[in-house]
């Protein structure tokens, strides 16, 4: 059983390490200042709110670390609520701003990269959370900040407006889909693919990780 621990931890590192120097060679987007933006915000506020809630700012987190054990079912879905109010209340100052689309664009990839894209990042993300943030082995390291906003980072750069939005995030594909950006189908096509990918992530770390739970 260890071994296969092993091998499984050994694939999930070395398919998101080739299939984002794939991307970025094959596939290039043109999105790195964006994606450093967002990569760096989220590493700021993870920093910032992780000692107090645990800094999770996305509904697939939140999931993951509920079904890990890592977070009760009742603040999951309070998590849950107030991560959906913010990213509402953020677009309504966009929109106050003058910064809404006229209308949703048609999309510029297909639903199979939307899946994939979509699926694999929020996957890494929520992966990353329960390892570097929730896991004995990694209690009281000073980068989980750094590792988690740095694969979003990744994430936007090789696949947002290239394979998917680049949302790994319910709440951000609601914000997309408030400011007119995604249209209600693909928000919601988002959305799902986004909470499955963090059972994934979740029940992946319950097999890779054996460890007590950190409370």
């Amino acid at each position: 059983m260890d071994d296969i621990r092993r091998y499984i931890v050994e694939f999930i590192g070395t398919f998101f390490l080739v299939f984002t120097v794939g991307l970025c060679l094959v596939l290039p987007g043109n999105g790195v200042i964006a994606a450093i933006a967002i990569g760096f915000i989220l590493m700021v506020m993870v920093y910032a709110g992780g000692y107090i809630s645990g800094g999770h700012y996305n509904p697939a987190v939140s999931l993951a670390a509920a079904i890990r054990g890592a977070l009760s079912v009742k603040h999951c879905i309070f998590y849950m609520l107030f991560q959906f109010l913010g990213s509402l209340a953020a677009s309504g100052l966009i929109m106050f701003l003058g910064g809404m689309v006229e209308g949703a664009a048609e999309c510029p990839f297909t639903l199979t990269q939307l899946i994939i894209g979509e699926f694999l990042f929020t996957f890494a993300l929520c992966y990353v959370v329960l390892t570097t943030a929730t896991a004995s082995k990694t209690a009281g390291n000073s980068y989980y900040g750094l590792a988690i906003g740095s694969t979003v980072t990744v994430g936007a750069f090789v696949t947002g407006g290239v394979l998917c939005f680049g949302a790994f995030n319910p709440a951000v594909a609601l914000g997309l889909f408030a400011l007119n950006i995604a249209c209600l189908k693909l928000a919601l096509i988002t959305i799902g693919v986004n909470l499955v990918a963090a059972a994934v992530a979740a029940f992946v770390f319950k097999i890779t990780d054996k460890e007590d739970l950190l409370l």
